[in-house]
């Protein structure tokens, strides 16, 4: 969705939460994520740094105590002190006055992992999701997080079923309406862990005017004005543009037969890349992501 004011950042799953840290242990690729990376850009992105207000919802996940409480500890551990879990489990779970009042309140809004479909079936067409729509759309500095199914979920159209052996195949792919805080693309998440490159390709062959993003576990997109996009965090994210394909048989084959797409365009993206959606172009460098990278190496 083009013009928001406000910011997303799309989360491949497995952010680091600085579980190891307190070992002495960094395991991330030459960096320590969890000073320098997603949930630290999280903080650094929103209206009041560590002083905002931070509300995580659990409402994808099937252990819902268990995530709002790493939340809580990684977030703390950051310096953030004004952190709120909502446990909204149901659809009238969102007339609670009380998580209305929170969310009109708040800087952060965190998407949680678990089933999108939870999400889109639970927060579609609600008070609450519409208040959290009108708040990123007008609102300069608040910031939506979403972290796999919370990620998969921003998008209008989103994958919600999909076995990666049988990708290949038409319509083991299956897509719905997301929550749509942005329009013309798709995400996919734990891209490269799960191997997920032929099913987001069979989602954008299904739906060329969308572009692909494919989410690398601890490795996230940051989204401002609706267009831009900075990748960020320790992994990959990948770009399929389907745009200009000159070939698919998608819409003739019966269901169960292997896909034919000729001219995908890919584009691979480390932190600090990034990508212009409207414009379907790739930037070498987005923002400040990669003079972060820079400095560290140099270290």
């Amino acid at each position: 969705m083009l013009f928001a004011k406000g910011k997303l950042i799309a989360i491949g799953g497995a952010e680091d939460k600085g579980t190891d840290l307190e070992k002495g242990e960094i395991h991330r690729n030459n960096l320590n994520f969890f000073e320098l990376g997603i949930l630290r850009r999280i903080v650094d992105e929103s209206a009041s740094g560590p002083l905002s207000r931070i509300e995580v919802i659990t409402t994808a996940s099937t252990i819902p105590y268990e995530v709002g409480d790493n939340y809580l500890n990684a977030f703390g551990k950051i310096g953030c002190t004004d952190i709120g879990v909502m446990h909204i489990r149901n659809r009238a779970d969102t007339n609670n006055p009380e998580y209305l009042e929170r969310i009109k309140a708040c800087d952060v809004v965190m998407f949680s992992g678990g089933n999108q479909l939870r999400l889109s079936s639970t927060f579609g067409g609600t008070a609450l999701f519409q208040n959290i729509m009108e708040r990123y759309l007008h609102d300069v500095g608040f910031l939506i997080a979403g972290t796999s199914a919370g990620a998969m979920a921003m998008s209008n159209t989103m994958i919600y079923e999909g076995n990666a052996a049988r990708a290949h195949l038409k319509s083991e792919v299956k897509i719905t309406t997301g929550l749509g805080f942005m329009d013309n693309v798709i995400f996919d998440s734990h891209f490269e862990k799960r191997g997920r490159f032929v099913r987001l390709a069979q989602a954008v062959a299904s739906n060329p005017a969308c572009i692909g993003i494919g989410l690398g576990e601890d490795t996230a997109m940051l989204v401002t004005g609706g267009n831009k996009m900075e990748a960020i965090g320790s992994g990959l994210v990948m770009i399929i543009d389907g745009h200009e394909m000159l070939h698919s048989n998608i819409a003739d084959i019966p269901d169960g037969n292997p896909i034919s797409i000729e001219n995908l365009k890919v584009h691979f993206c480390e932190h600090g890349n990034g990508y212009l959606l409207k414009e379907r172009k790739f930037l070498m460098e987005a923002g400040n992501g990669s003079l972060i990278k820079k400095q560290v190496k140099v270290e």
